[in-house]
């Protein structure tokens, strides 16, 4: 069955509890002909309900994270980790300041609300806002640790604030005190203008105020916090506290990413919105969810219960939106359980009148927050379902007739920002059946070309990466790329999602061809089952500079890598959901690393041979070099530089379809039974996607190459030693260069 792009665009922008209800209702039941997209600035989603439980002990850190990378895999849900910086609201348009602009036809906003930062100035470096909830705990952490590293007397904290979430953090941070300094002394002091939390009753209050001297919490209740002064506290009454750290938890305002959206807004800078959670300008299909909406008419205090039961009504008028059909109507519940975790085992409960402190009540709680949570922390594998071609396109040809249209391509290349070449007499623009390039001057033309499926759904950095991985032979071998012409599948679809799909690919292309100096000037695009993309690039050897192959290695050299391994399997994972999102952005740093500075500096310090380790593993391009060689080589197992999460995932038995083919050169290694069953051998089969180089040196130059590849922000590490071979080339994995195994 073909597969096919859908014509409509639902995005949302955060990941708060309602917009993680539409990703949860997307696995479950897909709309048609529509395709949805997360825009967040993080990988994960803090649920804040949890936060005070980490704090006090009860929960580890990731019982509160929702991995987006995980959820959004296992939904088939596109996720783009990323930063707005404009919204076009009459042409339906998200900006970035390097992807290109995305389209969309709803567009859901659940970017919840942040502390009011009036009077906090910048550069404070003893106050620790609380928001964004995803870093507070780290930032918390090495603020608290630090401190007191320095100081030989109790360490002070006040947190400003005293609405539920301050109110919280000040009776489950003594826990999480106690545990990162050791048993240190330390006092808290909870500080806040009004009374203890927020709309709660005078019995609540009573036993919070109880529950602080329990917990030896100072309490300034009534003293308002004007500003902070040369890390002081200053009250409104001119007074001035002393304290080591600050914890900034005020009162809501909006965050800073609604200031780019042209529509009404309360004067907290929260959008207006009506009762269907539309906002309240006419015919604008963008809901605010959670404390980013404020329903006109309704004076509701921004607390996480209303942006659950919005959930249900959003899902239901997204679809009603895409079908032209009335929206339905959100009615805010009156009355409401709050929970308040006093830290210590318990909780307080109140419901109206009532007001209860007890054990049962942080059961209550424990059991609707872990019920939460347990529907958005279950990544279980997606089924891989086909997208049929939708309704109004027709069913494709094959050979030149699956050509994509000339209009798509036209429009895709006339929203990029091509540069000019020197090179290039006949390009892009003023296109012939063939690109013309003068390339002047003696030396040697380079010519290669890569290509593959699309590993994610990111276009953009699906893009940069083929450009990169298409580019390394060309580092490698010494030739400064020239020219590209690109070479794409593109799956069925509408027009319009095509150009929007080739434009974000071609972006990010170009992107990185600009920053090696290469010129797009052509290339040819076909409609296939999924996105893939590719580069035949050509390129220039200098006249003096010669070619370093990679077939120079000397007896007695050291081999250097210049980035870690584990690519493969952490993108077998991915299309499992099993790659988390602690792992995801040191793999995306990986893939998008350019070769080109390591590659100059390898010719700059005269290494004996270079490659770049791609699609055969580790294993396989270094047999190639030793092979080419005519020697052998010790490879140290121990010293082996591999990402985060590669080899966890080996030892669930995860690995690329491309690994076993890779084994076949096994036949050539000789490894201990030990050694074999490791999961870091199992990596040297690893195929790479945009992988490192590999290089040998004599070991009197060694520590000057890792010297200047660490000044272009390169961390290589040597990983063997070639030695003379004794009949046939092998590569002898040991554990270290000590050659114990």
């Amino acid at each position: 069955m073909q597969t096919g792009l859908p014509k409509r665009n639902v995005v949302l922008l955060g990941a708060g509890h309602t917009n993680a209800h539409i990703i949860r209702m997307w696995r479950m039941n897909r709309l048609p002909d529509v395709r949805l997209t997360c825009l967040s600035n993080y990988p994960v989603a803090t649920y804040s309900g949890m936060l005070p439980g980490v704090l006090a002990g009860q929960y580890p850190v990731d019982r509160m994270e929702i991995d987006l990378v995980r959820l959004c895999a296992s939904s088939g849900v596109r996720l783009i980790v990323d930063s707005l910086t404009g919204v076009d609201v009459e042409s339906r348009e998200l900006h970035f300041r390097d992807r290109p602009t995305l389209r969309f036809d709803v567009l859901s906003v659940g970017v919840g609300s942040s502390p009011n930062r009036d009077g906090l100035p910048a550069d404070a470096d003893n106050v620790i806002p609380i928001k964004p909830m995803q870093s507070f705990l780290d930032r918390l952490e090495h603020s608290v640790t630090s401190i007191g590293a320095r100081i030989d007397r109790p360490l002070t904290i006040a947190i400003v604030g005293g609405g539920v979430g301050g109110v919280e953090i000040a009776a489950c941070l003594p826990s999480r005190l106690d545990q990162w300094l050791d048993a240190k002394p330390h006092t808290t002091t909870l500080i806040t203008s009004g009374g203890l939390g927020t709309g709660l009753s005078s019995r609540t209050t009573r036993l919070l105020q109880r529950q602080f001297e329990l917990r030896h919490v100072r309490l300034e209740v009534g003293r308002r916090v004007e500003r902070i002064e040369e890390g002081k506290v200053v009250y409104d009454d001119g007074q001035r506290g002393t304290f080591d750290l600050i914890i900034w938890a005020t009162s809501a305002v909006a965050p800073a990413v609604l200031t780019l959206f042209d529509l009404p807004k309360d004067d907290r800078g929260f959008l207006k919105i009506n009762h269907t959670l539309r906002t309240t300008r006419p015919d604008t299909p963008i809901f605010a969810v959670g404390d980013s909406g404020t329903i006109v008419g309704e004076d509701l205090p921004k607390a996480g219960v209303y942006a659950v039961r919005q959930s249900p009504i959003l899902w239901e008028n997204i679809a009603r939106s895409l079908a032209g059909q009335p929206l339905q109507s959100y009615r805010p519940q009156r009355r409401f359980l709050k929970l308040i975790n006093s830290g210590d085992g318990q909780a307080i409960g109140e419901y109206g009148p009532l007001s209860v402190r007890s054990r049962w009540m942080w059961k209550l709680k424990d059991w609707i927050d872990s019920r939460f949570m347990d529907k958005y922390q279950t990544y279980a594998e997606p089924m891989m379902e086909a997208m049929e071609v939708p309704n109004d396109v027709a069913m494709r040809c094959a050979g030149c007739g699956g050509k994509v249209g000339p209009s798509v391509l036209s429009k895709a290349l006339s929203r990029l920002a091509l540069k000019d070449s020197p090179s290039v007499q006949v390009g892009l623009d003023d296109p012939d059946d063939v690109a013309l390039l003068e390339l002047r001057g003696n030396g040697m033309t380079a010519a290669t070309v890569d290509f593959f499926s699309a590993p994610f759904d990111d276009p953009y950095l699906v893009g940069r990466i083929a450009a990169l991985n298409s580019a390394s032979d060309m580092f490698a071998s010494g030739a400064a790329p020239q020219a590209a012409l690109t070479v794409a599948t593109l799956p069925v679809g509408h027009p319009r999602a095509q150009e929007q799909m080739m434009c974000e690919l071609m972006a990010g292309g170009v992107e990185e061809l600009d920053r090696m100096g290469a010129a797009l000037v052509g290339g040819h695009t076909i409609e296939g089952p999924q996105m893939s993309i590719g580069y035949a690039m050509l390129g220039r050897i200098g006249g003096e500079q010669k070619a370093v192959l990679k077939s120079g290695i000397q007896v007695g050299d050291l081999l250097v890598l210049t980035k870690p391994i584990g690519v493969g399997v952490l993108l077998a994972a991915h299309m499992r959901a099993e790659c988390q999102a602690r792992w995801w952005n040191p793999l995306m740093m990986t893939l998008l690393a350019s070769n080109q500075a390591a590659a100059e500096v390898c010719y700059r310090n005269e290494v004996s041979a270079l490659t770049d380790v791609t699609g055969f593993g580790l294993a396989g391009h270094l047999l190639e070099m030793l092979k080419g060689s005519q020697v052998s080589a010790e490879l140290w197992l121990d010293d082996l530089p591999t990402l985060d999460g590669a080899e966890e995932l080996v030892d669930l038995g995860v690995e690329s379809t491309l690994a076993p083919a890779n084994r076949a050169a096994e036949t050539s290694v000789r490894v201990s039974e030990v050694l074999r069953l490791s999961n870091r051998y199992a990596l040297l089969f690893d195929p790479q996607t945009s992988g490192g180089l590999i290089a040998s040196t004599s070991e009197a130059n060694v520590a000057s190459l890792l010297s200047s590849l660490k000044n272009v922000g390169v961390s290589a590490v040597i990983v063997g030693r070639a030695i003379e071979r004794d009949g046939q080339t092998e590569l002898r994995v040991i554990a270290s260069h000590s050659g114990l195994s």
